[in-house]
C-alpha cells in the first residue's frame, strides 16, 4: 500500500463536538485509514514508513474539512474551479443551489432577476448534465447540489408574477422528480424574492413531497426575515412537516432595526418546532447581508454598501448614503438609479448574530456571492471568522463546538455520507489550522483578502492547499445522493 500521508502530533478535533485529543491521522487514497496516538510506530499492515509522507502538525488542529452549507457557487465551480476563496478558508465542500436559485435544470441565455446572482451559466437542463460539467471542470472542492424552486418556476412557467397552475405545478414536480433521481440532495426556495413570492405554500409543499420521497432536504430563504418573520417560520415549518421533509432555515436572522432582539422569539420557536419535526438553520457570522439592489430594503436608517452596479460601475464599494448625497436624491431614488446591481445591507444586530450562532441547531454558511466584483467579506472569511471572533475572542462556545457547526452537524443535516468527521474509513476531507492564528482578514473595504492560519487542506485525500497556496491538485467531486 503506497501514497499514504501521516499527519503527526496534531490536536484532533473530530467534528462530533467531543473534546479534542492529541494524536495522528493516517490517510491513504481518498480515505482516512487510521486515527490515534503513536501511529508511526503502529502502522496498519501493508503500510511501510518509508512510503509514508509525514507532516508534523505540532501546535496545529486537525479537523474535518469545513462544509459551506449555504453558497451560490453553482457557476463559479465551473468558471473558476480553483475555488481559492473557499479552499483558503479550509472549506472542502460547498452546498449549491440555495435561496431557490440553481443553474440546473434551466437553459436560458440571459437570466433575469434573482437568477443573475448565479452569473450566466444556465446551460444545464438536468442534474446529470450539470454534474458532468462539474466533473469535467474538476473543482478543488466537493459540490453538493440543491435544486432551486425559482429555477423550477422559470423552467415551467411563462409568468412568475402569479401562482403556478395545477398543470405547471405538476410539470415542476416531474422535473424535480428527475433531478432528485439524478442525485440532487434536496430543494431550496427563495420566497423572499419577487420571482417566487407569488407562490403559495401549497405549491412549495407539493414540491417538498417529491424531495421527501427521495430522502432529500428542504432549505428555505423564508418569505420574510423582518416584521412577519414568525408567520414565515410557521409557513416554512408547516410546508416541511406536511411534506415529511427535513427543514433548514437559511441564513437565520432578524433584519431591520425594528426587529432587532427578536431572536429571543424565533429561537425558542425553532426549539418548539424541533419537538415535532427535523429542523436546523444556517447562519453567517456578520451583521450585514448581501443580495441584489432592492429599494424596499433601503430604509434610510441602516448602512448600505454597493457591491456592483451595471449602469454605474464606478460606485462599486461606495456607501449608498454618500452616493445619494452626491446625487442630491434620497437613498431609495439612488438605489433605483443604480439597478441592476448588488449591495451589502447592515441590517442585523450583533446580539442577534451571537444568539443564532451559538444555538445548537445552527450551522455555518458563507452565503457569499462569488460573481460580485466587490463582494461581502464573508466570501473569503466566514469560517476562520467563526473561530477567531466567536470562539477565541467572544468565547461563545468551545473550539470543538465551533468545528462541529462547520463539519459534522452540516454533514448530518445535509445527508452527506461519510464526511464531516475525522473517522477511520471516512473520506479524507481535512483542514489543518493553527488555533492561535486562524482569523479572517477580508473586510468590507478590502473583501478579497485571504484568511490566515490555515496550514493544509486535503480534499478526498489530496493535498490541495499548503503553506498559503493552492497546490496543482484539484480533487473535488460532485456529491450526489444515492437513490
Amino acid at each position: 500500500m503506497t501514497n499514504a500521508i501521516l499527519l503527526e502530533n496534531g490536536f484532533i478535533v473530530d467534528g462530533t463536538g467531543a473534546p479534542g485529543i492529541a494524536g495522528d491521522v493516517l490517510l491513504q487514497g481518498d480515505r482516512i485509514l487510521a486515527v490515534g496516538a503513536g501511529l508511526r510506530a503502529n502502522l496498519p499492515a501493508g503500510v511501510s514508513l518509508s512510503e509514508v509522507q509525514v507532516h508534523d502538525c505540532t501546535g496545529l488542529a486537525i479537523a474535518p474539512g469545513f462544509i459551506d452549507v449555504h453558497t451560490h457557487d453553482d457557476a463559479i465551480v465551473l468558471d473558476a474551479p480553483g475555488m481559492f476563496p473557499k479552499l483558503s478558508q479550509g472549506v472542502t465542500t460547498v452546498v449549491t443551489g440555495n435561496c431557490g436559485l440553481s443553474v440546473a435544470p434551466y437553459v436560458v441565455d440571459q437570466p433575469q432577476g434573482a437568477l443573475t446572482l448565479l452569473g450566466n451559466s444556465f446551460k444545464y437542463a438536468s442534474v446529470k448534465a450539470y454534474a458532468q460539467a462539474v466533473a469535467l471542470a474538476q473543482p478543488a472542492v466537493n459540490v453538493a447540489p440543491l435544486i432551486g424552486h425559482t429555477t423550477l418556476r422559470s423552467a415551467c412557467m411563462d409568468d412568475l408574477t402569479r401562482a403556478a397552475t395545477a398543470g405547471e405545478t405538476q410539470a415542476m414536480c416531474e422535473l424535480l422528480e428527475r433531478c432528485m433521481a439524478d442525485g440532487a440532495i434536496g430543494m431550496s426556495s427563495g420566497l423572499f424574492y419577487a420571482e417566487a413570492m407569488p407562490a403559495p405554500a401549497s405549491e412549495v409543499t407539493e414540491l417538498a413531497k417529491v424531495v421527501a420521497r427521495h430522502g432529500g432536504v428542504y432549505a428555505t430563504h423564508m418569505r420574510s426575515e423582518m416584521a412577519d418573520i414568525l408567520d414565515a417560520m410557521h409557513e416554512a415549518s408547516d410546508c416541511a412537516f406536511e411534506a415529511g421533509v427535513p427543514l433548514i432555515i437559511s441564513h437565520h436572522k432578524c433584519a431591520g432595526p425594528a426587529n432587532w432582539g427578536r431572536t429571543q422569539e424565533t429561537l425558542p420557536l425553532i426549539d418548539v418546532l424541533a419537538e415535532r419535526q427535523d429542523i436546523a438553520m444556517d447562519v453567517y457570522p456578520y451583521v450585514a447581508g448581501s443580495t441584489v439592489l432592492r429599494e424596499d430594503l433601503v430604509d434610510e436608517v441602516i448602512d448600505v454598501m454597493v457591491s456592483w452596479s451595471a449602469p454605474h460601475p464606478e460606485m462599486m464599494g461606495r456607501m449608498l448614503a454618500s452616493i445619494a448625497e452626491e446625487w442630491g436624491t434620497t437613498q431609495r431614488e439612488a438605489c433605483i438609479r443604480l439597478k441592476p446591481g448588488g449591495a451589502c445591507y447592515f441590517q442585523m444586530h450583533e446580539d442577534d448574530v451571537q444568539r443564532v450562532i451559538r444555538h445548537p441547531r445552527s450551522m455555518i454558511g458563507s452565503d457569499g456571492l462569488p460573481h460580485d466584483r466587490h463582494p461581502h467579506p464573508r466570501l473569503w472569511g466566514a469560517f476562520p471568522r467563526v473561530l477567531a471572533r466567536y470562539w477565541r475572542e467572544q468565547k461563545l462556545f468551545s473550539m470543538e463546538q465551533a468545528v462541529h457547526k462547520m463539519t459534522g452537524l452540516s454533514a448530518r443535516n445535509f445527508r452527506l455520507k461519510e464526511r464531516g468527521q475525522v473517522r477511520a474509513g471516512w473520506f479524507a476531507d481535512l483542514v489543518v489550522f493553527d488555533p492561535a492564528r486562524i482569523r479572517d482578514v477580508a473586510t468590507y473595504e478590502k473583501p478579497l483578502e485571504q484568511s490566515e492560519g490555515v496550514a493544509m487542506v486535503f480534499v478526498n485525500g489530496a493535498l490541495s492547499f499548503d503553506a498559503g497556496n493552492a497546490t496543482s491538485t484539484r480533487a473535488g467531486r460532485v456529491l450526489l445522493k444515492a437513490n
